[in-house]
């Protein structure tokens, strides 16, 4: 009973550290209310950036 809870806890802590190293490499983004400052000094919302989904095909 001891050595197969062991595995278990051994495959959880496998699975806990390779699921921390996945993400999306790169800088941090601001949150979507965030606002960026143009060249002018002048502070405008940042434009949503339109991403396409899988299934966008099927409702079209």
């Amino acid at each position: 009973m001891t050595r197969q809870l062991l595995a278990v806890m051994a495959m959880f802590g496998v699975c806990a550290i390779v699921l921390t190293g996945c993400g999306r490499k790169g800088a941090l983004e601001p949150p979507p209310s965030a606002t960026i400052e143009t060249n002018n000094g002048q502070r405008v919302e940042k434009p949503k950036e339109d991403r396409p989904f899988i299934l966008d095909r099927l409702l079209q």
